[in-house]
């Protein structure tokens, strides 16, 4: 029987009550450790706490203008550990913001919506998936 590890997921968002409903609906609806960060500078100054996923909004300036923005995030995580898969959050609809995401890096990128949680989990159970196979194949090259 295997051991059954609890995923670290780190929410990152400066909208606290979208934050706040995402962590809610995640620790009712799966097994995960969460944590939650409102600034890309907490999620950087975290990240020895070795997150297994990574969900950041795109915007991240609703509670310093100054502060930097998920791209900025994004690109300091990937410099730390590129292993780790980030999920790009944002309100914007937009293609191009879609695509930049994609160049640095970014796993997937999901829209805000009602319909947001389900769209992640499924991205996380993806993520999952990959990570299981990537697993399994390391173990049986090594055997080779």
């Amino acid at each position: 029987m295997k051991n059954h590890k609890k995923i670290q997921l780190f929410l990152v968002d400066d909208d606290a009550l979208f934050l706040k409903s995402l962590e809610i609906d995640f620790f009712q609806h799966s097994d995960y450790k969460i944590e939650t960060f409102a600034t890309g500078e907490l999620c950087i100054d975290n990240l020895s706490h070795k997150p297994d996923i990574i969900v950041l909004d795109y915007q991240l300036d609703g509670i310093e203008k100054d502060a930097m923005n998920g791209i900025q995030t994004l690109d300091k995580i990937k410099s730390f550990n590129p292993e780790i898969p980030v999920v790009m959050l944002s309100s914007q609809d937009k293609i191009e913001v879609a695509i930049n995401c994609m160049h640095h890096k970014a796993f997937d990128y999901v829209v805000k919506s009602e319909t947001a949680f389900m769209r992640l989990q499924k991205k996380i159970n993806t993520i999952l998936s990959f990570k299981e196979i990537e697993r399994e194949l390391n173990w049986y090259m090594e055997r080779m």
